[in-house]
């Protein structure tokens, strides 16, 4: 019988082979995007010393609040405007994206297609 691996691991080894080919900097640090059944996450890291330099979510009170569903594409557009606002005032203008080994549509197309539209560079 052959045992078919689940979506999870899949994605978690794509993950595993997108990260081999890039890491953040301090000069261009990564923006790391996860995405679960709920929520958004989107975080901006220098891989160089493993900080994380901005992060935003749709578990913030903010963004509870400004939001009626939280796993939506306008959800997802909203953190996308969120970390690029704090990327920006943290003076951080340009980031290689790391889609997290998620296909690049939906949610998370449409978080980074916010991020460029509020100044980010990638």
């Amino acid at each position: 019988m052959v045992s078919k691996k689940t979506r999870s691991e899949v994605r978690a080894k794509k993950h595993a082979r997108i990260r081999n080919h890039f890491s953040g900097t301090a000069e261009r640090p990564r923006l790391a995007v996860f995405r679960s059944n709920n929520h958004m996450y989107a975080q901006i890291i220098d891989d160089t010393v493993g900080n994380t330099l901005v992060a935003a979510s749709t578990l913030e009170k903010s963004a509870r609040e400004e939001l009626e569903h939280t796993n939506t594409v306008d959800a997802a557009a909203y953190v996308g405007t969120l970390i690029a606002k704090r990327a920006l005032e943290k003076g951080i203008d340009t980031v290689v994206f790391d889609r997290g080994g998620f296909i690049y549509q939906g949610k998370i197309q449409a978080l980074a297609d916010a991020a460029r539209e509020a100044g980010l560079k990638f």
